[in-house]
């Protein structure tokens, strides 16, 4: 069964969008040209700035998950079982980053609350935070199956991608995470690092619709 060109396309920048929205939606949380201490700008943040990143989060869910059936498309030459695991992953990442912003709104409010009652914010944001922590991590294990099964498909030529998409697929990004934060300071720290996974992704929806622009059949060594 052919592919429609149009929809692949459309998923991808679907993605795309999700990810710059989530971006705004982490700037609209994080960012000031005064501090880099994100919880000090978050109790600082009016409440439409509060309530705009959480919108923006729900609808960047959505995107997130429309896109994840551009790899559906990439992937329908592996078997069915693979392929179920790979989308599956995806979209139950997709949910969780969505999950884990509007857990954001807790911890702003918390941050509000702080600085109005001239509370230590660090303080009284520990536990918003930690609990957004422990969200985090059901979603390791599920990465790692991810990455598993993508990058070996993919590699081994199963899928509709072309090998070099390993190289923005996000793992890689991921795992360079601390050199990148260690590299940054002020204002470049907050957007950077601030909006990373977004923006990792931003770029592996953009890589994927490069390799999927006119795809071909997946090729065999035999």
């Amino acid at each position: 069964m052919g592919i429609n060109r149009t929809w692949i396309r459309a998923l991808g920048l679907a993605g795309m969008i999700g990810g710059i929205l989530f971006f705004a939606g982490d700037m609209l949380f994080y960012y000031s040209s005064t501090t880099d201490d994100i919880h000090l700008t978050m109790g600082h943040c009016s409440d439409t700035r509060i309530a705009a990143s959480a919108v923006a989060g729900l609808f960047g869910t959505w995107l997130y998950v429309l896109g994840a059936g551009q790899v559906l498309a990439a992937f329908r030459t592996t078997s069915a079982t693979v392929r179920n695991l790979v989308v599956g992953s995806l979209v139950a990442i997709f949910i969780a980053y969505g999950v884990v912003h509007g857990a954001y709104v807790a911890i702003a409010a918390t941050a509000k609350l702080a600085v109005e009652h001239s509370l230590d914010v660090e303080e009284a944001t520990a536990f918003a935070v930690q609990a957004n922590d422990l969200l985090r991590i059901f979603i390791y294990p599920i990465f790692g199956l991810l990455s598993y099964l993508f990058i070996t498909r993919v590699w081994m030529r199963e899928t509709l991608y072309p090998r070099w998409m390993i190289l923005f697929f996000p793992l890689i990004p991921f795992l360079l995470q601390g050199f990148v934060d260690q590299s940054l300071s002020g204002t470049a720290w907050v957007v950077i690092a601030g909006g990373y996974f977004n923006l990792i992704l931003v770029v592996f929806f953009a890589a994927s619709t490069v390799a999927l622009w006119n795809p071909e059949p997946a090729p065999t060594d035999g």
